[in-house]
């Protein structure tokens, strides 16, 4: 069996009979499923209306979450080399803090340390939580 997001999602839902489906008309991925309506569900087979209900409840779900999320984009960059001879960094620039790239007006750097706890923090305040499903791919022994 497919061992993808959309599986994993089927699965939560109590509905993975249906994921090779899902799989084989192109719903393989959940931006892609946010798209399903009624003909989409014809399409792939699913017929009976609890299952159809269900589904449509969570590609609703997905949506609403979607809209309430706000974008957070960012690169992981090398640190910037440090000055040679010349003044030391002003005070505020000590990794603590970020700070904009001199010259460029560009993004603002964060410290690998500080992004790592954002990011941490934004997960933790949004509930999500990494090592289970369907944000993990962990393959279980039996």
């Amino acid at each position: 069996m497919c061992t993808n997001i959309v599986y994993e999602w089927l699965k939560t839902l109590q509905l993975p009979q249906y994921a090779e489906s899902f799989v084989d008309n192109g719903y393989d991925d959940l931006e892609v499923c946010k798209q399903i309506g009624d003909p989409d569900l014809d399409a792939i087979g699913v017929a009976v209306p609890q299952h159809r209900r269900r589904i449509h409840e969570a590609v609703r779900r997905l949506r609403e979450a979607d809209e309430r999320a706000a974008g957070l984009y960012f690169t992981l960059e090398p640190p910037p080399a440090p000055p040679a001879k010349g003044p030391r960094r002003p005070p505020g620039q000590d990794g603590a803090a970020p700070r904009h790239r001199p010259g460029r007006g560009g993004p603002v750097v964060y410290p690998r340390l500080k992004l790592k706890i954002m990011i941490r923090d934004k997960l933790v305040r949004d509930g999500i939580n990494l090592s289970k499903p369907p944000y993990s791919n962990k393959v279980r022994g039996s």
